[in-house]
């Protein structure tokens, strides 16, 4: 990182507080034996290698690369691996942030990052070198929340866990086999992370304009974050949303298409799964869904998935994977809910 990326907003957070903090809040999950939780691991770990091959076949990308081995976590490991995530992405790098501002962040950071460590079941990092080769990017298994899930839905546990493998599997072939895409993401991570120099007047005008604006705006955290973003920011947020949208419905565009082929109960697993997206909160919960973006998550598997789903009925896989030659090719918002558009346009 340059010395102007640690300007940056992420660069004042004290990561290295918002790890310990974390590790100190997460629970430690469900209760199990150390026989069960080292098989799980052993299992995970074949399974994800497993997966590969599979998702290669389907996808038609990444034919010929390595196949790295996933870091399979506790909830404290993957709390340590996604500081330094978000340090590397944000422009932090390693060392800890002085002053009170660093702290205040870090600590506000800490409660995420364990918030979340009850939630993730993987989760392929472009950001961060994997610990076996150094090259970028890390495929993580968080083993204690698989357990919980498979728990959970009543599942046969070894089809569970290679079918969440398939779809982060499928995250690390769109990443290795289009290494473009790890750079674009930084290029509108730091236009959004970037403070403007709007003052309070200047900001107070601009959201009452958006207000008043006959444009329409988007619900939720979206809505918030178009109120709040220079015009710049948005979109560059809108970009990385339309990136989230693609890789998302692309995975799990994957999954439907290899799982019945290699998980017998994929069927059972998927109506279990989906019933789970979408049953009812309490308040609170649907207070932490809105501040962590877990609704607008869930939108970006259903439309992405239904974009891939008719482009590649469509015209196939082989024409489809055009999306992935640059970033002119990826879909714009106008196309995700209209896929003709994005194939007229591209094709």
């Amino acid at each position: 990182m340059s010395g102007e990326d640690r300007d940056l907003p992420g660069a004042r957070i004290d990561w290295s507080l918002a790890a310990g903090v974390g590790r100190r809040l997460t629970r430690p999950g469900p209760r199990t034996t150390g026989y069960t939780l080292t098989t799980a691991r052993e299992e995970l770990t074949t399974l994800a290698a497993r997966a590969e091959g599979p998702v290669r076949e389907t996808t038609g990308l990444a034919d010929g690369l390595p196949v790295p081995t996933a870091s399979v976590l506790d909830r404290p490991e993957w709390i340590d691996a996604a500081a330094r995530s978000m340090s590397a992405m944000l422009g932090g790098g390693t060392a800890t942030s002085p002053g009170i501002a660093g702290r205040v962040g870090g600590i506000q950071a800490g409660g995420l990052l364990a918030l979340l460590s009850g939630a993730i079941l993987g989760q392929y990092d472009p950001f961060s070198p994997d610990p076996a080769t150094g090259a970028d990017g890390v495929l993580m298994l968080v083993t204690p929340n698989i357990i919980a899930v498979e728990r959970s839905l009543k599942v046969v546990p070894s089809d569970f866990r290679f079918w969440v493998c398939l779809h982060e599997v499928t995250h690390r072939v769109q990443f290795s086999a289009n290494p473009w895409l790890r750079s674009y993401m930084l290029d509108n991570i730091a236009t959004i992370s970037t403070e403007n120099d709007e003052s309070g007047a200047e900001l107070a005008a601009r959201v009452v304009g958006v207000l008043r604006s006959d444009k329409p705006r988007e619900k939720g955290v979206l809505g918030a974050m178009q109120l709040l973003q220079t015009p710049e920011q948005y979109e560059a947020f809108t970009r990385l949303m339309m990136l989230g949208t693609l890789l998302e419905g692309h995975a799990d565009h994957v999954m439907d298409a290899v799982g019945p082929l290699h998980v017998p109960t994929v069927d059972r697993i998927r109506s279990a799964f989906d019933q789970r997206r979408q049953r009812k909160q309490n308040p609170l919960q649907r207070v932490l869904r809105a501040l962590i973006g877990m609704d607008a998550k869930l939108a970006q598997y259903i439309r992405g998935k239904a974009f891939v789903d008719e482009v590649v009925a469509t015209v196939g896989m082989a024409r489809f994977n055009a999306v992935w030659t640059g970033p002119d090719t990826l879909p714009r918002p106008e196309e995700i809910d209209t896929p003709r558009r994005w194939v007229d346009r591209v094709l």
